[in-house]
């Protein structure tokens, strides 16, 4: 069944919903649906809803509630993955795959040796176009909330986000090298359901010593991801695997 996110929180809702914006016209002239037809709406909080249309008109679409449904699909621990300006469309995969495996968030940041360097003037439709892959994602996945993505920030600036986080590791390529095997098992062990992870990954070329040093003085954990050293793209989704097997399917 189609389904769609509205901007409300359950609390806010009685007995109707009404899905605006883009989606309208995807129910209207895409689908071709019709009143009577049966979607699925999602709240800003996480909730899902069983909804029967009642109306389209040219700017929305409202739904009549058939029932609230239970089912929670979003991972026990938070995982944030925040990563260093890869180049050419590796981020975008990195938010669509991320978001289909259960990250929560995602930090786009400059680093050292980040080749990509985003024009001020160019960030907002950035922002806008991976939000809405995060949200074409979710759907496609079944997820019960978006993932936000945020604005790209310095690398200085992300370490004074990584304070709010109950755990942080930080992939690096020399750990692997050198068969490091026990932090990221350590880090879960940390973690328990309704925690914080903040993970962080480097760009193409890596993080620099001096990256991964400042990192390590604000308590995060160096870890490998096993024997192979893994592209920018592929060491987030081995993280989010390894937390939905060590998580949910272990248990």
């Amino acid at each position: 069944m189609q389904r769609y996110f509205v901007d409300e929180e359950k609390a806010h809702i009685e007995s109707n919903i009404q899905i605006t914006g883009d989606d309208v016209h995807h129910i209207s002239r895409v689908l071709r649906m019709q009143s009577g037809d049966k979607v699925v709406c999602c709240t800003k909080d996480g909730f899902e809803a069983h909804c029967e249309i009642a109306e389209i008109t040219n700017d929305q679409v409202n739904c009549f509630i058939l029932e609230w449904m239970t089912v929670n699909r979003e991972l026990p621990v938070t995982i944030t993955i925040a990563s260093g300006l890869p180049k050419g469309d590796k981020l975008e995969w990195i938010i669509q795959k991320g978001t289909e495996l259960g990250a929560s968030s995602f930090i786009p940041f400059n680093a050292a040796r980040s080749i990509v360097k985003l024009e001020q003037k160019k960030i907002g439709k950035k922002l806008d176009r991976w939000q809405k892959i995060a949200k074409e994602a979710s759907e496609q996945s079944y997820r019960n909330k978006v993932p936000t993505v945020i604005e790209p920030c310095q690398f200085n600036e992300l370490l004074k986000i990584a304070n709010d986080y109950d755990v942080k590791i930080v992939a690096y390529e020399e750990s692997a090298k050198q068969g490091e095997k026990k932090n990221l098992a350590k880090a879960f062990d940390e973690l328990t359901d309704g925690s914080s992870l903040l993970a962080v990954f480097g760009p193409e070329g890596g993080l620099t010593e001096q990256e991964v040093s400042k990192l390590e003085e604000l308590g995060f954990l160096v870890c490998s991801f096993g024997p192979r050293i893994l592209r920018t793209e592929t060491a987030p989704l081995y993280l989010l695997s390894a937390v939905s097997y060590y998580f949910e399917l272990s248990r």
